[in-house]
């Protein structure tokens, strides 16, 4: 009785919704009541492609020029008939974007959308014993009337009640991801997982985007090492030995016992020519210990070759 069925999960959806509950009688106050992102671009998905259908909309919501076509067999899995959130990640970098998950949060995915950037989540919108498994772009939401919007399926605008979108969403482990153009952050996440997020970019990314994407992390996190030796490598791939040099320097200054930017540092002035301060990194470097020692002495035999070179 597919009647029967219908009513049986739209009554299973509609139970509690306890992030919602919440939200709605007690909204942050950063919160905008109301937010639809209308200029969000609408692709209609084939058969069993939400996966890159939702990730060219987010794509060039970002400013990407991505087909949905080109996207599938980067992340389309035919056995599955479906596509797997890492692969949807790797895929939002391969194409250009920082791409990274967020908090498994209400509050969080409304967030960003509230500051202009829709999110990509995935839905279970059968019960957990039959999945559907399904991905979808959140674009609005309206805190008085209980609605979350989406660009989702082969619909534009679907309008969803907040607490069933709870439901469909709480079985994928509360699942979302942002795609954004180098430089920009998501505004809800954390120290840890934007570090990881960042050297991922990196590995998938041109030196001078992954440089961008750096420099911001490092604007809100400003004593991270992992970000300023990122910025540092990324500088250096570039060619740019004077700013790669200052951020080796910075790392150093906030992380005394860090051996790898002393070293890194000992080998960026050593090509810039600066010889007895990068001779004083290489050193220093050395006395640190640990795992960098070796490449350290290796660095400083090579300022010794450039200092006798200079000499003559």
């Amino acid at each position: 009785m597919p009647g029967l069925a219908l009513v049986l999960v739209l009554v299973l959806l509609s139970g509690c919704a306890t992030q919602t509950t919440a939200l709605r009688s007690a909204a942050r106050t950063d919160l905008p009541r109301q937010v639809e992102l209308k200029a969000t671009p609408f692709i209609a998905q084939e058969r069993y492609q939400c996966g890159p259908a939702a990730l060219a909309m987010s794509l060039r919501a970002a400013g990407f020029a991505v087909d949905a076509d080109a996207l599938v067999p980067q992340v389309y899995l035919p056995q599955r008939q479906g596509s797997l959130q890492v692969e949807m990640l790797a895929a939002g970098r391969r194409n250009g974007a920082f791409s990274m998950p967020l908090p498994p949060r209400l509050d969080a995915l409304l967030a960003e959308v509230a500051a202009g950037t829709p999110v990509l989540i995935l839905q279970n919108l059968s019960l957990p014993i039959a999945p559907r498994w399904h991905y979808a772009l959140v674009i609005g939401y309206d805190l008085d009337q209980g609605d979350i919007i989406l660009r989702s399926g082969l619909t534009e605008r679907m309008v969803m009640r907040m607490s069933t979108f709870e439901h469909t969403w709480a079985r994928s482990n509360y699942w979302s991801m942002v795609t954004l153009a180098p430089g920009a952050l998501p505004r809800t996440v954390a120290e840890a997982p934007a570090v990881d997020a960042l050297v991922a970019y990196e590995k998938n990314s041109p030196p001078a985007q992954a440089r961008k994407a750096y420099a911001a992390g490092l604007k809100r996190w400003p004593a991270n090492m992992a970000l300023a030796l990122g910025l540092g490598n990324t500088a250096y791939a570039a060619g740019d030995r004077a700013a790669a040099a200052e951020a080796y320097q910075r790392a150093s200054a906030l992380h005394p016992d860090s051996s790898p930017a002393f070293n890194n540092l000992a080998v960026t002035l050593m090509e810039l020519g600066r010889l007895p301060e990068a001779r004083a990194a290489a050193e220093q470097a050395i006395a640190l210990g640990g795992q960098w020692q070796a490449a350290a002495r290796d660095t400083l035999a090579s300022i010794e070759v450039a200092e006798k070179k200079r000499q003559h």
